[in-house]
């Protein structure tokens, strides 16, 4: 009685599993896009590093920088900046008492005030301004308000290489994108870090219709300097299905104004079921049917399929490991 009830039991748990009753999880996070193309020779960084270190130096502070968003210091006070991520010893901005830690609320200069959101301003400020050039700061240090006066000295050799980072957006255009180089940016008029280089395109992405093409280098969304790839992932992100951005870009060193629209994820049905009478599931290619608690069941792929019948009977197939020759083609056709 025990094993019939328990050979019940498995029965039974096989046809409520072939009909798809019980709990299934859904998804968090949408799939990948499939049709979202990154040319292999788009993926890397063009090597210009020669090019790089022959471009002027420009001045040296001794403050290196980051976005604030970074610290979580600054995002729980609700800062937006520039933090300051070290400072050299003995250089400018150490002899004028800038520590790591720092926000830098506002960079003032000729009577100019700006506030720095991304590195890469930072780094234009470096590269605009001639040695011996006074730039005031107001900083923020645990809560209170500081200033510190930095004079810049000739920069001795070109800064560091940054890596570079790479960015899918997935939701809204279904684009890839990348940092530019420092030759690139500033190229395009930008600050080492600054801009957006196109490397991967969904085949159905708005902005292909738009007339953007691999390479294209994104230097303004809407106005705004796109001073960090994220500035022009977050515009997209924040735009409505079907809105249109205003966007500036650089391709071949010409600069181009361009409407580009967005869009939104498809959405399509991938399961019915009528609980013990039928099921069928359809999901990235796997096919699933199921009639009167799993009398017939096909389940199928791209690669093989399997089919049963009366939960005794089963027959599979799919793809060999071989590709036809002509005597199999012949055969074939009989």
């Amino acid at each position: 009685m025990r094993a019939a009830a328990l050979l019940l039991g498995v029965s039974l748990a096989g046809v409520l599993a072939s009909c798809g009753i019980g709990k299934r999880e859904l998804p968090l996070e949408p799939p990948p896009l499939l049709d979202l193309e990154e040319p292999l020779d788009r993926r890397d960084e063009p090597a210009d590093e020669d090019a790089r270190l022959a471009l002027a130096a420009g001045s040296f502070t001794g403050l290196t920088a980051r976005a604030a968003g970074d610290s979580l210091d600054a995002l729980l006070a609700g800062d937006a900046g520039l933090e300051v991520a070290a400072v050299v010893e003995n250089s400018p901005a150490d002899l004028a008492g800038v520590e790591p830690g720092d926000l830098v609320l506002e960079v003032r200069l000729d009577g100019r005030a700006e506030t720095p959101r991304w590195p890469s301003a930072w780094r234009a400020l470096e590269l605009a301004v001639a040695p011996g050039t006074r730039l005031e700061l107001v900083l923020d240090r645990a809560g209170l308000d500081r200033t510190a006066s930095i004079v810049t000295v000739a920069r001795a050799r070109s800064a560091a290489r940054e890596p570079a980072e790479r960015f899918r957006e997935e939701e809204r255009v279904g684009v890839v994108l990348r940092t530019a180089t420092e030759v690139e940016a500033r190229a395009a008029g930008l600050g080492p870090g600054a801009g957006a280089v196109v490397t991967g395109l969904s085949r159905r992405s708005p902005w292909r219709a738009a007339g953007i093409v691999f390479g294209d280098l994104i230097r303004a969304v809407d106005g705004t300097r796109v001073e960090h790839p994220q500035v022009l992932v977050d515009a997209i992100r924040k735009a409505e299905r079907g809105a249109e951005l205003e966007l500036e870009l650089v391709r071949a060193g010409e600069a181009r104004h361009v409407r580009a629209g967005t869009t939104s994820r498809a959405s399509e049905l991938h399961s019915v079921s009528v609980p013990f009478l039928f099921s069928y599931e359809r999901d990235r290619g796997r096919v699933e049917t199921s009639v009167l608690f799993g009398l017939y069941y096909r389940e199928s792929t791209p690669a093989a399929w399997r089919t049963r019948l009366l939960w005794i009977f089963e027959l599979s197939g799919g793809d060999a490991d071989r590709l036809e020759d002509e005597a199999d083609g012949e055969r074939g056709t009989r």
